[in-house]
């Protein structure tokens, strides 16, 4: 009696998925670093700004900033057949604070977007991931006409520990954002291998 031949294929499997947090203050540039990144077009919950929310949503030096995020943004980055990197930017508004814990919840860790201009935005986001124990990078998004400060002194004013990354980074440059994508990686694994 012949038996059926036997099927040596595997079924494709389901790829993991990971999420990343980006993360930072208002206006630091969240949603253009995944965009410079993502596979797909950025998903983003966003609103006009208007004069009635001026108040509000100061844009600081930024005038010409006529959009802000009011939920999240989203975005993929597929490495391979087997691990997708899905990443989720928190509004940088105070009054959205409270979507944080859902965007963080199961995060593998997060980036901490800084803007040297307004340097007491970040202060209130470092706390929050320090307090959950995530781990993270920090980077400093290099504008066009911003002054530049040495990392030293930076590191130095948000008062960093000398384990956590600092790095440069322009967020409209797929490569800089994928320097800080590896940084992270790296940084996660430190962490897993430390605890």
């Amino acid at each position: 009696m012949l038996s059926a031949p036997s099927d040596t294929r595997t079924a494709p499997s389901t790829p993991s998925s990971v999420k990343i947090v980006i993360s930072g203050g208002f206006g630091v540039g969240k949603t253009t670093f995944i965009g410079a990144i993502s596979e797909i077009e950025p998903l983003a919950t966003e609103a006009a700004m208007t004069e009635v929310g001026a108040d509000i949503d100061d844009p600081g030096r930024r005038a010409d900033k006529t959009q802000t995020t009011v939920a999240l943004d989203f975005g993929r980055i597929t490495l391979d057949r087997s691990l997708v990197l899905y990443l989720f930017g928190t509004p940088g508004q105070d009054r959205f604070v409270f979507l944080w814990d859902d965007l963080v919840d199961g995060a593998l860790g997060a980036v901490i977007v800084v803007d040297t201009s307004r340097i007491d935005d970040c202060y209130p986001v470092l706390d929050y991931f320090e307090e959950k124990g995530a781990p993270f990078v920090v980077v400093v998004n290099r504008f066009d006409g911003e002054a530049r400060f040495d990392l030293r002194e930076v590191r130095e004013a948000l008062e960093l520990e000398d384990g956590i990354p600092l790095l440069d980074c322009d967020a409209r440059d797929r490569e800089s954002v994928k320097d800080v994508l590896v940084a992270l990686l790296e940084q996660v694994l430190f962490h897993r291998i430390a605890v």
